[in-house]
């Protein structure tokens, strides 16, 4: 039924879907040790997902030592006291199950998705790294997880065409000090230099149950499940508060032009811009614009740029939320012969010409049921929900916001996305990357500081 609804929506822009409302039941528990525990009921099918949130990514670390909390999520798949190195896989695909983790700016996360029988080899996994990994990680592990971090840096970095244009824009966008400023990834110094005590201490600091939250969501039975939960993760001693984390103002009050050469084959344009945090008034107003300029062929920039123009052969752009502050950027890479200083000036005109011609009603239609069908569409996994709480709760308190999430686009008047280009995207407040082919400086988009 979810993707029957959200083929209807697709099929018809000019009507409103206010009658989609979700329902999205959970319990919600604090054990003895400060984890909090979220449980959403489903028997639709007999799957279980379980999603630990640590309420720490690479925001929480500091100028001259980062990458932490990516590399721990390399680390703690290394073995704990009663799990030896490799038994975390073997002993969950024996019991059908997968697992994988990811890091953030905002948060770590590690899940598994596992038949609803059973539930209590994820948890106690989960719980035996969270409370005994320190007990069996030595520096030699360190030392291997810390070349494996720096190899897959040289691979999606460094060596990747067009790799290194977010750490550039991020080093421009904010000021050092501010916890966005350096990548998830971190540098290859810091890895380096990073010591033994050094990550015991980020582990010891950050991975303790009072800061973590923990949803299973599925086929369960709330009551037996609490049970299981509470005999896993209740003797797992808590860590001092961690307090919430502030950030410095980060503000563009100018225009940066860069120029980057690179190893690549065409030139391509990044124009970004700081914009409202993640849920703040202006997010979903952002989202929307990034999808009337340049979601499928009948978007603006996609049929001025490449359509008609065929200067360019693709373009994106996207509100990056955030929870300390977002970004909104728009990516072009330009067709072969041309050059980016012909594209920025089409860019720069679509957005004028919204900002005073709002969208039409039938456009802003088409983006709010297009956001709207892919919402629920991703609502067809157990384990995006079980992500989705548990983001929700991270930053809203409140893990059931599904129809609030939701309403902050359905709500948008086509006046709302002209105010947001207005007060966001100024021409006196972005960054300009240019990324160009080696030796061809002359097909960025005008003249910019080099950068490495």
């Amino acid at each position: 039924m979810k993707r029957l609804l959200a083929a209807l929506l697709l099929l018809s822009p000019l009507v409103p879907a206010q009658e989609t409302r979700l329902s999205v039941p959970y319990t919600r528990l604090t054990l003895n040790d400060g984890l909090t525990v979220i449980l959403h009921e489903d028997h639709t099918i007999p799957v279980i997902a379980v999603n630990l949130w640590y309420h720490v990514g690479s925001a929480w670390e500091k100028p001259g030592k980062t990458g932490f909390a990516h590399l721990f999520e390399h680390l703690m798949f290394m073995g704990s006291k009663n799990a030896p190195e490799g038994k975390f896989d073997q002993w969950l695909e024996a019991a059908g199950g997968d697992n994988n983790a990811s890091t953030s700016n905002d948060r770590t996360n590690y899940y598994e998705n596992i038949p609803s029988n059973a539930l209590a080899l994820p948890l106690f996994l989960e719980s035996d790294r969270m409370g005994h990994f320190v007990e069996v990680m030595t520096p030699e592990k360190v030392d291997l997880q810390r070349d494996v971090v720096k190899n897959e840096r040289r691979q999606r970095v460094d060596n990747e065409p067009y790799g290194t244009a977010e750490i550039i824009l991020h080093e421009h966008l904010y000021p050092a000090n501010h916890p966005y400023h350096w990548p998830v990834i971190g540098s290859m110094e810091d890895l380096t230099a990073a010591s033994y005590n050094d990550v015991v201490e980020f582990f010891q600091r950050y991975y303790r149950p009072n800061n973590a939250s923990l949803c299973i969501a599925g086929d369960i039975d709330p009551e037996k499940t609490t049970a299981l939960v509470k005999s896993w993760f209740s003797d797992v001693p808590p860590g001092a508060p961690v307090p919430p984390l502030g950030a410095p103002v980060a503000e563009l009050t100018t225009e940066q032009r860069l120029t980057k050469e690179d190893n690549v084959q065409l030139p391509r344009l990044y124009m970004c811009w700081l914009s409202p945090p993640l849920f703040a008034p202006g997010d979903a107003e952002l989202d929307i614009l990034a999808s009337v300029l340049a979601d499928g062929k009948n978007s603006r920039l996609y049929k001025r740029l490449v359509y008609e123009l065929q200067i360019a052969q693709d373009v994106t752009a996207y509100e990056g939320s955030a929870a300390l502050g977002s970004t909104f950027q728009i990516i072009v890479t330009a067709r072969s012969g041309h050059a980016l200083s012909e594209i920025q000036p089409v860019i720069d005109e679509e957005l004028a010409r919204i900002k005073v011609s709002p969208p039409s009603r039938r456009e802003l239609g088409r983006a709010i049921n297009q956001f709207e069908a892919g919402f629920l569409d991703r609502m067809e996994s157990e384990s995006t929900v079980a992500d989705l709480l548990n983001n929700y709760y991270a930053h809203t308190g409140n893990p059931d916001y599904f129809n609030e999430d939701l309403s902050r686009y359905k709500a948008l008047d086509p006046d709302d996305v002209s105010c947001a280009a207005i007060t966001y995207l100024r021409g006196d407040g972005r960054v300009i990357l240019s990324i160009v082919p080696q030796g061809k400086k002359d097909l960025a988009a005008g003249q910019g500081t080099e950068v490495r």
